[in-house]
C-alpha cells in the first residue's frame, strides 16, 4: 500500500521540491516502492484524471469516506477501474476495503462518463485517452473544459483542482534524431519508419493522434524527424540499440551552430550530461574526412557522469569522446597542453530550465473536489452572526497570504536568476580564455533574458573578449538552416539591458550613450541570437543560443587594443568589470529525455541533401573581408560597456 501513499506524497509536494515530476520521483532516495511503479501509476492516472474526477465526484465517495483525500482517492479508483490486477494492496487492507465497497457505484459512473463521450467500448475509450483525445471533463452544458497543471513556489506539482488556464493549442511533437554514428536517415525511413507517410507540414504532426503513422523531416536540422507526441517508440529496436535518439529540435541547435569544418580540431562540451548534445557533436565531427578530432566532455556531478558514460557508449561515440567524470569545467586550466588543440567549445550550463516542456506541460493530475458531508436539517438553529459591517468588508486573509506568497516567489526567482546569470557569464568568460578556441556556442533552456541576452552582452563587453578579439557570430555567418530560423533574440529585453548598462557607464566614466545608438546595439544583439518558444507551431521547447567567433587577424583595433565597430553595430566587443562568483549552491536542473539504446554499424554519411551544409570558416572570412572592402561608411565607434567615443578609420 506504500505505493499509493508515496505517489500521493510526491504529487502533494509539501516540501516544494523543484524539478519535473519524473525527476522528483527518481531522485527520492527513501522510497519503499519502485520509482518506475510510482511514475507509471502517476502517469497513467494523470491521463485518466479528467474522467476519474467526474467519477469520484459524482459517486460521492469523498463525502462518505472521510479518511480518503482527493489524491489518494483518484489513484485508488484508477487502479480499481482500469488496472489489470486492481488495487495493489492486500485484500483486507483498510483503504482497499474502503474503496471496493463503492465499486458498483464507481463502475456505473465510469460507464456514464464513457457514454457521455460517445464511446461504445472501454477499448475504444482507452485508445482515445492514450492518444490524448477526449479525456477532458464534460461540463453541465456538455462542453469539455481544458485544464493545465499548477505550480507552487516554482516547483511543478503536476496537480490542479479545476478551473485553470487552458492548454496550448499545440501539442509538443516527439522529436527523433537519427544517430548517424550507427545508421543513416534513409536506412531508418526504410526500416523503423516503414509505412509512415511523410508530411511537409509540421502542423499536421502537431495535430495528429498517437496512432497516426506520419512523420516530418525537419527543414532546419539534418537527420531530425518529428512524430506525433504520443507515438511510442521506446520498445522499438532502433531506440533500444541507439539508432535513434529522442532529442528536442531546439536542443539540436548548439552542435549545428558550431558549424564544424575541416579547419577544426578538438572540441569541448563543458556541461555534457546527459549526453545528447555531446553525441550530436560527435556525429558532426564524424563527417570530417581529414581529421579525427577528440571531444572533451566535462560533467561535475558524479551521478550525471554515469549517465553521460552510458549515453556516449550506447551512441557509439566512445572513440570520439573523452569523458571527464566528476570534473568541473571551471577548474580546468585553459593553457593546459591537454587543450592546446581545442578550437570549438559548446556551453550549455546550469539554468532555470524554464523552457523545458516537461517542467509545466506534463499531463496534469486533475483532482476531484473535496465534498462536505451532508448536514442534518434537524440541527439546532445557529445564533445570528455577530459580524459587524466592518468585519464583513475586511479582505479575506487567504487572499492576502496568496499575494504574499507570490511576492516571495518573485523575489526568490529574481535572486536565483541573478545567481545563475553571474555563473553563466563566468563560465563563458572561462571558455574565451582557451588559446586556440575560435568558436563558442552558448545555450540555455531558459526563457528569461537574464540568462540569455544579458549574459551575451556581459560577455561581449568583458575584458577577455576585448583582449582575445571575440565577437558575436552574425546571422549571415550562421549555418543556413539556423540563419533562416525566424525567431531571434528579445529586442525589448536587449534595449532594456543596454539602457541599464549605459546608465552605469555614464555614472562610472562620464560617457553618455545616445538613445539611437542604444537601439542599434540592441537590435544587433537580438538579430544574431536565436530563440525558440514552447507552445507554438514550431513544436520546440523554450531555448536560446548564441555563437561567438574569434577574429585572430582583425586589424580594426585602436593603438590601445580596444576594438572599434562599424557605425551600424557590426562587431561589438568591449570592456567590463570581472563577473566572478562563488559557484556553490547552483544546482543543475536541466533535463533531457533519456534514451536507452543504439546498432552495430558504424556508417558515416553526408548531410541530407535537403539541408544546406554549414558555412566553412574560410567562407566566413570571405564574407567578412568583402564587407570591409565595400564599406562606404567611414565612421567608427568604440564600444566599451556600451557605446562611446568616436573614431575615424
Amino acid at each position: 500500500m506504500s505505493l499509493y501513499y508515496e505517489a500521493a506524497a510526491i504529487l502533494s509536494n509539501t516540501e516544494k521540491v523543484g524539478g519535473s515530476l519524473k525527476s522528483r520521483i527518481y531522485s527520492k532516495k527513501d522510497l519503499k516502492s519502485s520509482p518506475a511503479n510510482i511514475y507509471a501509476l502517476v502517469s497513467e492516472t494523470s491521463k485518466w484524471s479528467a474522467v476519474l474526477k467526474e467519477v469520484v465526484e459524482r459517486s460521492g465517495i469523498l463525502r462518505i469516506e472521510r479518511k480518503l483525500d482527493p489524491t489518494l482517492a483518484i489513484l485508488l479508483v484508477h487502479d480499481l477501474l482500469l488496472a489489470r490486477r486492481g488495487i495493489a494492496a492486500p485484500t483486507k487492507h483498510a483503504l482497499r476495503v474502503t474503496v471496493e465497497k463503492h465499486k458498483a457505484r464507481l463502475n456505473a459512473e465510469f460507464t456514464k462518463a464513457r457514454l457521455r463521450r460517445e464511446f461504445v467500448s472501454l477499448e475504444a475509450f482507452r485508445e482515445s485517452v492514450n492518444s490524448g483525445e477526449k479525456s477532458a471533463p464534460i461540463s453541465a452544458t456538455g462542453s469539455t473544459n481544458g485544464t493545465s497543471n499548477g505550480t507552487t513556489n516554482g516547483a511543478t506539482n503536476g496537480v490542479t483542482n479545476g478551473a485553470t488556464k487552458p492548454k496550448s493549442d499545440h501539442r509538443h511533437p516527439r522529436w527523433v534524431r537519427v544517430n548517424i554514428l550507427r545508421t543513416t536517415l534513409q536506412e531508418q525511413l526504410n526500416t523503423t519508419f516503414m509505412g509512415f507517410r511523410q508530411s511537409s507540414d509540421i502542423a499536421e504532426i502537431l495535430s495528429a493522434s498517437g496512432k497516426d503513422k506520419v512523420l516530418h523531416i525537419d527543414k532546419h536540422i539534418p537527420d531530425l524527424l518529428a512524430l506525433p507526441s504520443r507515438f511510442d517508440l521506446t520498445k522499438s529496436r532502433a531506440y533500444q540499440e541507439g539508432l535513434i535518439i529522442f532529442q528536442d529540435k531546439a536542443s539540436c541547435f548548439p552542435a549545428y551552430l558550431l558549424s564544424l569544418d575541416e579547419s577544426d580540431s578538438d572540441m569541448i562540451d563543458a556541461c555534457a550530461a546527459p549526453g545528447n548534445k555531446t553525441t550530436h557533436l560527435a556525429a558532426f565531427a564524424a563527417r570530417m574526412k581529414r581529421k579525427k578530432p577528440r571531444i572533451h566532455a566535462f560533467e561535475r556531478s558524479a551521478e550525471r557522469s554515469k549517465t553521460l558514460v552510458k549515453m556516449v557508449k550506447l551512441a557509439g561515440a566512445e572513440n570520439k569522446v573523452k569523458i571527464w567524470s566528476s570534473t568541473d569545467f571551471l577548474a580546468t586550466k585553459a593553457a593546459d597542453g591537454e587543450f592546446e588543440s581545442v578550437t570549438a567549445i559548446l556551453l550549455d550550463p546550469s539554468c532555470s530550465g524554464s523552457g523545458i516542456v516537461g517542467r509545466d506541460d506534463e499531463v496534469p493530475m486533475i483532482l476531484p473536489r473535496r465534498q462536505e458531508p451532508q448536514v442534518s436539517t434537524k440541527s439546532k438553529k445557529r445564533k445570528k452572526s455577530s459580524k459587524t459591517a466592518l468585519e464583513a468588508n475586511l479582505p479575506d486573509p487567504s487572499h492576502m497570504e496568496n499575494e504574499k506568497t507570490l511576492e516571495e516567489e518573485e523575489e526568490a526567482l529574481t535572486e536565483r536568476l541573478t545567481t545563475l546569470s553571474s555563473f553563466q557569464a563566468q563560465i563563458l568568460d572561462h571558455a574565451m580564455r582557451f588559446p586556440s578556441a575560435r568558436k563558442i556556442v552558448y545555450s540555455t533552456c531558459s526563457i528569461y533574458a537574464q540568462e540569455n541576452e544579458e549574459v551575451v552582452m556581459k560577455a561581449l563587453t568583458s575584458d577577455i573578449a576585448k583582449e582575445q578579439k571575440w565577437r558575436l557570430l552574425r546571422r549571415s555567418e550562421q549555418v543556413l538552416g539556423l540563419a533562416k530560423w525566424e525567431t531571434r533574440g528579445d529586442k525589448i529585453a536587449c534595449l532594456a539591458i543596454m539602457k541599464e548598462r549605459s546608465e552605469a557607464l555614464k555614472q562610472d566614466f562620464g560617457v553618455e550613450v545616445l538613445a539611437g545608438e542604444q537601439e542599434k546595439f540592441a537590435n544587433y544583439i537580438a538579430d544574431n541570437c536565436i530563440r525558440c518558444e514552447k507552445g507554438t507551431g514550431e513544436g520546440t521547447m523554450g531555448f536560446f543560443a548564441a555563437g561567438f567567433v574569434r577574429d585572430f587577424d582583425d586589424k580594426r583595433m585602436c593603438d590601445n587594443g580596444v576594438q572599434i565597430v562599424e557605425a551600424l553595430g557590426e562587431d561589438v566587443v568591449g570592456k567590463a568589470k570581472d563577473n566572478s562568483i562563488d559557484r556553490s549552491g547552483i544546482e543543475d536542473q536541466q533535463e533531457e529525455e533519456e534514451w536507452k539504446g543504439f546498432s552495430d554499424d558504424d556508417v558515416i554519411v553526408n548531410a541530407a541533401d535537403e539541408i544546406d551544409p554549414p558555412i566553412s570558416h574560410p567562407e566566413m572570412s570571405k564574407i567578412h573581408e568583402s564587407r570591409l572592402r565595400n564599406q562606404s561608411q567611414k565612421r567608427w565607434r568604440w564600444w566599451g560597456v556600451g557605446v562611446g567615443r568616436k573614431y575615424r578609420a
